[in-house]
């Protein structure tokens, strides 16, 4: 007589086997994968920093009296001032090593000649030239001057606001 108990524990040590083969698929295809929704935590967060950054610098030593670096800045046109105090508002770390933020800055006002009314920006200042394969970021600032605007003309200077565009990335 012959006996099919041996038949039995063959099959029953392929189905564990396939049940161990199945458990490593599902477990290797359940990895986290960095999808493109998540790319906006990064993004909110070199915002809040260049945010943050802007209104330090736009903030006065006296709050009662005097103008903020910000506003000496944009009215001298100091461009290594700001480039300096941001780039070291935003690559300071605790780690080893400074960050790699880049900036580009432009400024747009407002400008009424002869009745039309315009837009009108300059570039301020970069780090860096932005070749625009970057994923930048961008932040603004208002910001109350005494300047004469457009750059060079016969107009006296007046109060008037500005607004700082700063494009901020991370190499």
């Amino acid at each position: 007589m012959v006996r099919d108990a041996a038949q039995l524990y063959t099959i029953e040590g392929i189905a564990a086997a396939l049940i161990m083969i199945l458990t490593a698929f599902f477990v290797v295809n359940a990895t986290t994968v960095y999808t493109a929704g998540d790319s906006h935590i990064s993004d909110m967060q070199l915002e809040i920093l260049g945010s943050d950054a802007l209104k330090m610098i736009d903030t006065a030593p006296n709050s009662t009296v005097g103008k903020s670096p910000l506003q000496t800045i944009v009215e001298q046109d100091d461009t290594e001032t700001f480039k300096t105090l941001f780039l070291n508002l935003t690559n300071n770390r605790t780690d080893i090593g400074p960050d790699r933020i880049q900036f580009s800055t432009n400024v747009s006002y407002h400008n009424t000649v002869f009745g039309v009314d315009t837009i009108e920006s300059y570039p301020f200042v970069s780090s860096r030239a932005l070749t625009g394969g970057e994923h930048a970021v961008r932040v603004t600032k208002w910001v109350i001057v005494n300047k004469r605007l457009p750059l060079g003309s016969p107009f006296p200077s007046e109060d008037r606001a500005v607004l700082v565009e700063v494009l901020i990335w991370r190499d």
